[in-house]
């Protein structure tokens, strides 16, 4: 007897451990919001130049590699001056690896900086700006889309009209961030901002919108943008 209404109590307690849990979760979501930004990037279109100390290396293998390399008959080799030349074979010029864009430093064309990758972002008014225009990512605040990279989605499509030449790097997030008021800031929550990776594909072009202006940049002229959340930013991106 005594057992039974010992369990009995551990249930009611339970239950109503349950019962203020998810009403202390519902008035913590209305304090605050979600948006979900999107780091869109165009990737590296020719292969970056081979860093000085993993050239020196690579030069050494093959000078070792030389040492012990088979010898082959000299009849064996001379088969390769008897291939037939034909019409196929065309001079190939390499395009130049600097561009207009990079001469001009045209920010706005994705005609630049071809060996490293560019980063999209927007300058106007933002969420926790109050209304005055910064420097910030394609971004939107979470409603009622079915899920966050939905939501994404929709950001980035508000800002560049068509999703036909982008993808996006799986459904989670990549990073989050948690932005709070100053204290003199008694009417704006605090911003919990998602991150989401998308990429450009077959294109070098787009028409971006709903903003002031709007740059692509490398990973070190993003971080100048960005000096307080400089050391998250420089984690998070990998490039």
């Amino acid at each position: 007897m005594q057992r039974t209404t010992s369990c009995s109590r551990l249930g009611r307690s339970l239950l109503t451990t349950a019962r203020g849990f998810c009403t202390s979760t519902s008035k913590i979501g209305s304090d605050e919001k979600i948006v979900a930004s999107v780091l869109f990037e165009r990737l590296p279109v020719v292969v970056p130049k081979i860093d000085p100390v993993v050239y020196a290396f690579q030069e050494f293998s093959f000078r070792w590699g030389q040492q012990y390399r088979r010898e082959y008959p000299e009849a064996f080799l001379k088969k390769a001056d008897t291939r037939g030349k034909g019409d196929y074979q065309i001079d190939f010029t390499p395009a130049p690896r600097i561009t207009e864009a990079d001469k001009s430093n045209d920010k706005k064309s994705l005609q630049r900086a071809l060996d490293r990758r560019l980063y999209l972002l927007l300058y106007g008014p933002s969420n926790g700006s109050n209304g005055q225009p910064v420097w910030h990512f394609p971004e939107k605040v979470y409603e009622s889309e079915q899920t966050l990279r939905k939501c994404a989605e929709s950001a980035l499509k508000s800002v560049i009209g068509d999703l036909s030449h982008t993808y996006f790097v799986g459904n989670a997030p990549m990073g989050h961030m948690i932005v709070r008021p100053s204290e003199n800031d008694l009417v704006n929550p605090s911003l919990k901002r998602f991150f989401f990776k998308s990429q450009v594909i077959a294109t070098n072009k787009f028409n971006v919108g709903k903003c002031e202006d709007f740059v692509w940049v490398t990973k070190d002229e993003l971080l100048e943008y960005f000096p307080e959340q400089a050391e998250y930013l420089n984690t998070m991106i990998i490039s």
